[in-house]
């Protein structure tokens, strides 16, 4: 999923410790995960330029944040079909009847990765030789030709890395939002929100792929016919096939171009990266042996709905006036002020927010004088209205516009009763710029387009998007404007029913059995200050993998979730945001946040070596103006519980 938020400037290292430290039982040890990372967001995409090694020296491994292994042996090509990275590859390459390879180009060591264009400083450089494959696998879906639901297949981009350096393993990235590209342009070279497919092929020495999932689209007006209706074909590559196809032509691939099979299959996705990894795993448990399914946009319909919530209380509550950025945050660092005290400091981020029931409906210093309150800044302070409006944001979207009293409910509870219909953000988040939009937190113009294109999608009707959603029936005209809470609920009832046709969008089977028999293991990383997907909703789904697993035991283990932990496990992350960021409205928060090279580790270290998994100890990096943290994110369901000592060490918690 794509934020409409700018980028970060928070950063986050991963701990590195003299190798011989021990963290204790059940602990990752620093002597197989020493390693940090440096995140460089693009404001247009947070897409993710690299990640540095500690200690590196500025080569695309520390780029990557890769421990770079000995040199594999050669690959045994034996039995290769003798495939060459060039126009032949048309023809040596034929899978299957659908599959028609579009591009092959070679990049030697050194090259510009561009296939038109001038070379600029931003250009990214082969760190090896490599091959650059880009398929196409139709049939495609029939249509107008200027209609965004008429395509000609999915697209696919593979980048392999020299026959004598592959260390016989594939290594997949996700995709984020809508999940579109330029996989199919012969001009453009996709880029991914996650990490670099080339530098996974040409410094880890992995094949790795992208994918467009059917379309080139940004927003989600692909799924919409030109006749308005259901487009199921589109629904089916986004939701899965196009990340089967994908897995199922590069593993093919791999073993015409290199003569052998992959020994290790690897997805790596973030957002909607995590929610397609999870698909997998559901649908196609064969597929990967090891998935990192990071803030999963799963439960689509339901938590992409919701997101509306906050642009319907403006023009129901507060008579289309959104409130400002100013005021926003104000309340937000209230929030974070009142319940962030960790051992005698102000931790700067909620380390548990199911405990923090702070209400600015009772705090004098945020509210105006004409509502009670004591605050004489009109720039900052808010009315009761305004005040009410976010207790409701963080609570979550009822079919009523109702709220109970934080004292008597904060919304944290896994779980949905009465009108509730999901889950809200959480407190202390930076609600200002995402999931609302517009500048403002309840702005009425500029929602999350996520939201109204999802709602045009499930009522069939082309005007409740904003006017970037096109169709032949009529263009996006912000009829999501005029929604009332009970038609938000009928929507929200209507996007369940309509899953078949959806192609089981929102990814909430629980049934991994088949994935667990076959040796499958799973790692979710979720930020408990996501301010685009409640974390929440990530703990129903795993409370309901946990229930079906032990459903089907004769003697269910007293643990609840053993079952689940043996294969699947799941780490909150006290201030992450998406994407690994600083999800807090306090800029010197500076938590710590997991890299994605530390991810990957742990992954192929487990599936590889047997190594499982447990309390994971990361530093954050110290910066001009906030001190370094060290965290331990802990196996769901314990918690990083502070015992004593400084709160801003990891070695005063325990996981309890």
């Amino acid at each position: 999923m794509k934020s409409t938020r700018g980028a970060r400037s928070r950063r986050a290292v991963v701990q590195c410790l003299p190798a011989e430290q021990e963290l204790g039982e059940n602990t990752m040890t620093s002597a197989r995960y020493r390693r940090c990372n440096r995140w460089h967001f693009l404001a247009a995409g947070l897409v993710l330029a690299g990640l540095t090694a500690c200690g590196g020296s500025g080569d695309a491994g520390s780029a990557l944040g890769l421990v770079l292994p000995p040199a594999p042996p050669p690959t045994d090509t034996s039995g290769a079909q003798d495939l060459a990275c060039d126009d032949s590859m048309k023809t040596g390459f034929a899978p299957d009847a659908n599959t028609s390879v579009l591009l092959a180009r070679t990049f030697r060591k050194g090259d510009p990765l561009l296939l038109s264009g001038t070379a600029t400083p931003a250009t990214p450089i082969a760190q090896s030789d490599l091959c650059l494959v880009k398929l196409i696998v139709g049939p495609g879906h029939a249509g107008p030709s200027d209609a965004p639901s008429t395509t000609a297949g999915i697209g696919i981009e593979i980048w392999l890395p020299a026959k004598v350096a592959w260390n016989r393993k594939i290594h997949l990235i996700g995709g984020t939002g809508w999940a579109g590209g330029t996989q199919t342009s012969p001009n453009a070279i996709s880029f991914s929100p996650l990490a670099s497919p080339w530098d996974v092929a040409g410094v880890e020495g992995a094949v790795s792929a992208t994918t467009d999932t059917g379309h080139t689209m940004s927003n989600g007006d692909f799924l919409m016919n030109a006749d308005g209706t259901v487009n199921t074909v589109g629904w089916s590559e986004f939701s899965e096939r196009g990340i089967h196809d994908m897995t199922l032509k590069t593993k093919a691939l791999a073993k015409a171009y290199y003569g052998a099979d992959a020994k290790y299959t690897y997805w790596h996705g973030s957002s909607t990266g995590g929610r397609q990894g999870l698909k997998q795993a559901q649908a196609y448990p064969g597929d990967f042996d090891g998935i990192i399914a990071s803030s999963p946009a799963i439960h689509w319909t339901r938590f992409n709905t919701a997101t509306l919530y906050g642009q319907l209380i403006t023009q129901r509550d507060l008579g289309g006036v959104a409130m400002s950025i100013a005021q926003v945050n104000a309340v937000s660092a209230a929030a974070l002020n009142a319940c962030d005290m960790v051992g005698g400091k102000h931790l700067g981020y909620l380390i548990d927010p199911s405990q923090c029931a702070y209400d600015p409906q009772q705090d004098p210093q945020v509210l105006c004088t004409g509502s009670g309150g004591s605050n004489t800044d009109a720039t900052t302070c808010v009315s009761s209205a305004q005040a009410r409006s976010l207790v409701k944001v963080w609570y979550g979207p009822t079919r009523d516009g109702s709220v109970p009293a934080p004292a008597t409910d904060t919304g944290y509870a896994v779980g949905l009763a009465g009108p509730r219909l999901w889950y809200g953000y959480p407190r202390g988040a930076t609600l200002a710029t995402s999931p609302f939009g517009g500048g403002a937190i309840l702005g009425p113009v500029n929602p999350q387009t996520l939201a109204t294109d999802t709602i045009a999608l499930i009522r069939q009707d082309p005007t409740f998007a904003t006017p970037s959603f096109l169709n032949a029936t009529g263009n996006g005209a912000d009829g999501w404007k005029n929604l009332t809470y009970a038609d938000l609920g009928a929507t929200f009832d209507r996007g369940i029913a309509l899953q078949a046709a959806f192609g089981n969008i929102n990814t909430d089977n629980p049934d991994l059995t088949a994935f667990q028999a076959r040796g499958g293991k799973l790692i979710t990383f979720v930020g408990q200050s996501d301010d685009l997907i409640p974390h929440q909703g990530v703990l129903q789904y795993y409370t309901a993998v946990a229930n079906q697993l032990n459903a089907a035991l004769k003697s269910p283990p007293a643990d609840t979730f053993a079952a689940a932990n043996s294969f699947y496990k799941l780490y909150l992350v006290p201030g992450m945001g998406h994407y690994g960021t600083n999800g807090t409205v306090n800029a010197d928060a500076n938590p710590p946040v997991p890299s994605e090279a530390l991810k990957y580790a742990m992954l192929t270290d487990w599936v590889e070596k047997g190594i499982e998994p447990g309390r994971v100890d990361v530093t954050s990096a110290a910066t001009s103006t906030a001190p370094a943290k060290s965290q331990p994110f802990c196996v769901y369901p314990l918690k990083a519980t502070y015992q004593s000592g400084d709160a801003f060490a990891a070695a005063s918690y325990a996981c309890r």
